[in-house]
């Protein structure tokens, strides 16, 4: 490895530039480090490995929890994605038909076929020829409500149906986007919730990973420094050089 001849050629030069201890950043480098130690666990009598056996414990312990909740977002993630172009293509056709029918009773009104009054039964400003905003789906579940509930006041009030699109081809849409928001919720939240469980055990995790290699670092504390850095790497604890030093490294 690069590290341990940059640092044999260190030595050699009597330079004191050393790597230093890098704790995992990503999910699959902690289980990695916790596997490194467990295999270890797996080979070595207890007694002569460099951590206790109380740890080794509560690596065996942690191993399957951090396992199954890095696949229980995965799965929640991926269920999410999964949905998410159906679901796009739903929200886009709700739009569509709520503004349509909004700007057929419009254009209906500018062409004098119905009163202005008659905007209000759909919550719209009779004064006004605007279409309401959907651009958010808390806004398409607002209108489409109102909309749908205000053409059949109307049409009890005796108004002839509005065509092209009916309120009924509305109405469709409109429940099958409403019951794709609610998944589209559901899924989300069971995502949070796996993300939730995943920040907690990633701290537990990055606890006993660092009082993991304190102890293999403690155990091998009186070696030489490479030696040291060796035999701790062997049990999975990561050391890193700064881009300075890779360069000198090269360079040698």
């Amino acid at each position: 490895m690069i590290q341990f001849s940059y640092l044999r050629a260190q030595e050699k030069n009597k330079k004191n530039v050393m790597p230093y201890r890098r704790l995992p950043n990503t999910d699959q480098a902690r289980l990695r480090a916790i596997e490194a130690a467990l295999e270890k666990g797996k080979r070595i009598p207890t007694p002569s490995l460099a951590f206790n056996y109380q740890t080794l414990e509560r690596l065996q312990g942690l191993y399957p929890r951090l396992l199954n909740s890095i696949r229980q977002l995965e799965i929640a993630k991926q269920n999410q994605f999964n949905k998410s172009q159906e679901y796009g293509e739903i929200l886009r056709k709700v739009k569509l038909y709520l503004s349509h029918f909004v700007q057929v009773l419009t254009f209906a009104v500018i062409r004098e076929e119905l009163k202005p009054e008659v905007r209000e039964f759909y919550g719209l400003d009779p004064a006004k020829s605007d279409i309401p905003s959907m651009k958010l789906e808390e806004d398409i579940l607002e209108w489409g409500e109102k909309i749908i509930t205000g053409e059949q006041k109307r049409c009890q009030k005796g108004g002839n149906p509005i065509y092209s699109p009916s309120i009924a081809l509305v109405k469709v849409h409109y429940d099958f986007f409403n019951d794709a928001y609610k998944n589209q919720k559901f899924l989300q939240n069971m995502t949070n919730k796996a993300s939730e469980r995943m920040m907690e055990i990633r701290d537990e995790t990055d606890k006993l990973i660092q009082h993991t290699w304190n102890e293999i670092e403690a155990t091998f504390k009186n070696q030489p420094e490479l030696e040291m850095r060796e035999n701790a790497s062997s049990y999975g604890v990561v050391y890193v050089f700064r881009p300075s030093e890779l360069k000198k490294a090269e360079q040698n």
